[in-house]
């Protein structure tokens, strides 16, 4: 996983290139009406229900417009909202208020939603012992910020990136000419890099996983799109080789399910991809 360094240059990129997107030369609607000089409160409401998710973001984002601007938190991170919660207060410019107003909603809906997903996904797998795992599918230039709701509503992080983990799926292996050749050159590839990166292996098959298993070193098998009996006989056939993950398109109608199979973890893409926004809305108070 990327390191609590690299993540937090990630969520600053992010806060600079949406407010060069949104702001631009300038936030000429508020520059042409209210002086410079103009202060004014505002409170962030809840008009939704759901796990509140982006607070601290959100206060990244008003200290990187205006470091002046006072925040006061009245809901955090992983708390359960519903309608009229006041999640935060925000003092100082009222010019710096609006130009950091549309990037704190965008961001704190979104997060919001994806938090309220993965927690409904942790409360349907309570009591198996196993996790649930986002996965790449996220939206293009806010990956942080989708994988921090993940852990926000319960979740765990897969890879973050191409970078941090070796993950090698049934293109890699057909490219490379099969499973065993995928894994030995992969082990040889980390060994001439100097790299320490951990290694996971789709399997598409009980007969692959037993060639997968052969050789030793792999942190996780991917057990991929197998149904309830298979998933359960591939959990006994790897026992304590390695951890076990089942995906693809697992719902919330079958997570339990493949949970009670036996897997480590789920990998679910709709935790990121398939949310609606949760409603809120900043007012002048």
């Amino acid at each position: 996983m990327i390191s609590k360094d690299q993540f937090e240059k990630e969520i600053d990129l992010i806060i600079a290139n949406a407010i060069r997107e949104d702001v631009g030369d300038g936030d000429h609607s508020s520059l042409a009406c209210i002086p410079n000089s103009a202060t004014g409160k505002a409170q962030l409401l809840v008009k939704d229900e759901g796990i509140l998710a982006g607070v601290e973001f959100a206060k990244q984002v008003f200290h990187y417009v205006d470091p002046s601007l006072e925040i006061t938190v009245g809901i955090e991170d992983g708390a359960k909202v519903t309608y009229g919660d006041v999640a935060l207060y925000v003092s100082g410019s009222s010019q710096s208020i609006l130009k950091a107003e549309r990037l704190v909603l965008n961001a704190m809906q979104r997060m919001s939603a994806i938090a309220t997903k993965t927690n409904h996904f942790v409360s349907l797998l309570k009591g198996t012992g196993t996790q649930i795992l986002d996965t790449r599918k996220t939206t293009p230039g806010i990956r942080a910020l989708e994988k921090w709701a993940v852990k926000i509503g319960g979740g765990e992080n897969h890879r973050f990136a191409l970078y941090d983990m070796i993950m090698l799926k049934d293109n890699h292996i057909d490219f490379a000419g099969g499973v065993t050749k995928a894994i030995e050159q992969t082990k040889q590839y980390l060994a001439d890099e100097q790299r320490s990166l951990k290694i996971i292996v789709e399997a598409r098959s009980l007969e692959e996983i037993k060639e997968i298993m052969k050789t030793p070193g792999v942190y996780r098998i991917l057990i991929d799109n197998f149904n309830y009996e298979d998933t359960r006989k591939a959990v006994a056939l790897i026992g304590d080789y390695c951890l076990t993950e089942s995906s693809g398109g697992i719902n919330e109608d079958t997570v339990r399910h493949y949970a009670e199979c036996g897997v480590d973890y789920i990998s679910s893409g709709a935790l990121t991809h398939s949310v609606y926004n949760l409603d809120l809305s900043l007012k002048a108070v």
